[in-house]
Order: structure tokens, then sequence, then C-alpha cells
């Protein structure tokens, strides 16, 4: 009997600011019933929040749960400030990096090179770069932290790297599609993506967010509210249970369940 062979297959995860809760439950999925996805899967890519998870994927998945409570504790601190994220003396980008500086282990380079693609915008030109050659361990948090700035909700300062200045990939390309292979695209948002939310609103709208297709709903439009300013702990959970039951329904579509 012939084995089927799979075909070269990425992964990408759309930019979602605290919705990265939800990517998380959708890697949980993936690695307790995906082992027919993961045996096949040649790289990773992402934006903001995305890009966090999928350097979570890359270099580091056995720390999914301490990347769940990171989070959870990340947006409880958030929300515990007056004005959120932009609350004078609150510094989002110091918590981010000590999260990231928790997580990575420290050949996370290496095993990000030529299989993490980080998307980022150039803060001048406004132009996208997508990153996937990392030189140092500090390149790559930087690369992440780039990738997840948002002026004046993270700070006024663009991370700079390689003598650049960048901000948030979400702004130019939210969900990068890698031009070999299949990409499988995972979104918070109920769209188009493989792994999404199922759209309940009562108009089937679409609108296009840098590079990723969304339907307009009332839905959606609170989720991009709940990227910056997030949930309740409770609702996190929520989300985090919708990312893994996704992931379970696109497995199943695809006859992938292991």
């Amino acid at each position: 009997m012939l084995k089927t062979v799979m075909p070269a297959l990425n992964v990408s995860f759309a930019a979602c600011g605290f919705l990265g809760i939800y990517h998380l439950g959708a890697v949980g999925a993936f690695l307790r019933h995906g082992d027919k996805l993961l045996g096949s899967l040649g790289a990773c890519a992402g934006a903001s929040a995305g890009a966090l998870v999928a350097a979570v994927l890359i270099t580091a998945p056995e720390k999914l749960e301490d990347c769940k409570e990171f989070t959870y504790g990340f947006a409880d601190g958030v929300r515990r400030q007056r004005f959120g994220a932009i609350t004078p003396g609150y510094n989002f980008m110091l918590t981010l990096r000590e999260g990231i500086e928790e997580i990575l282990p420290s050949e996370a380079h290496r095993l990000a090179t030529d299989r993490l693609h980080v998307s980022l915008t150039h803060s001048r030109s406004g132009k996208n770069h997508i990153m996937s050659k990392f030189t140092s361990r500090e390149e790559l948090v930087k690369a992440l932290l780039a990738s997840s700035f948002v002026p004046i909700y993270a700070g006024l300062k663009a991370v700079e790297l390689r003598e650049q200045r960048w901000i948030d990939g979400g702004f130019t390309d939210s969900l990068p599609i890698l031009p070999t292979g299949r990409t499988v695209t995972l979104s918070p948002f109920a769209g188009l993506q493989d792994v999404c939310p199922v759209h309940r609103g009562r108009f089937n709208t679409q609108l296009r967010l840098a590079n990723m297709n969304v339907m307009f709903s009332v839905e959606n439009i609170k989720r991009l509210n709940q990227a910056l300013f997030p949930p309740s702990h409770r609702s996190m959970r929520s989300l985090c249970e919708d990312g893994f039951n996704d992931a379970v329904r696109f497995l199943k579509r695809e006859d992938w369940m292991s």
C-alpha cells in the first residue's frame, strides 16, 4: 500500500494583538492532533502577535503553556491600567520583551533562520519587509518586538534593527503568504482563512485588511477592539478554546487528524 506524501506546508498567523491567545489555542490543537501537518511543516510566518506565536511553534513548542500564562498575565496587567497600555508610566514593550526573553531558547535564532518569517513595516517608507535570517538571539528578539510595535499605543520610538527603524508588520502585511508550498492561514477574525471563527453576521461583505480577508460584522469590530484592549480573563480563556476547536475543525476537514 502506497503511503500518502503530504505536500510541503507553511503556517501563517495573522496580526491580532491580545487575540494572539486564539493562535495559542490553535497551536495546542496542532501539537495534540496535527502530526500530519507538523510532519510536513516547512516554515511559519506572522505579523505582530502572529509572529510571536510563529516563533514559539518554531523554536519552543514545549513552552506553549508558559506562553498562555504569560499572555493572560500580560492582558491582566494592561486591564489594570487606567488607560490601558497608553497609561503614563506603563512600559508595554518592556513587559513584552521580558515575556519573549523568558520563552525563547538560547539557540532560537538558529532554529528560526529560514523557518520563521517575520512581517515588519519600515517606519519611514511604510514598506513591508519579511525577515527570515537572524544573526543572533537579540536580533530575533528585536525583530519580534518591531513586528509588534504599534506607535503611540506601545510607545513613541520605533524599534531599531539593522540601523533602520521598524513598526508593526500588521500595518502592511498582516498575514504573510510564503512563495513556495501551501500556506495554512490562521486568524481570530471571521473571514476566509483556513482556521478562523465561523462568520455569524447577517451580511457577507468582505474587507481586505493588509493582505487578510475578513467579514464585515459586529463580532469582528468587537474583536478588533479586543486586540488592543484585552477582554476579561474568562473571555481570553474562551478565545483560547475557540482557537483549539477551530483548528480541530480544520484538521478534520483536511483529513489530517491524528
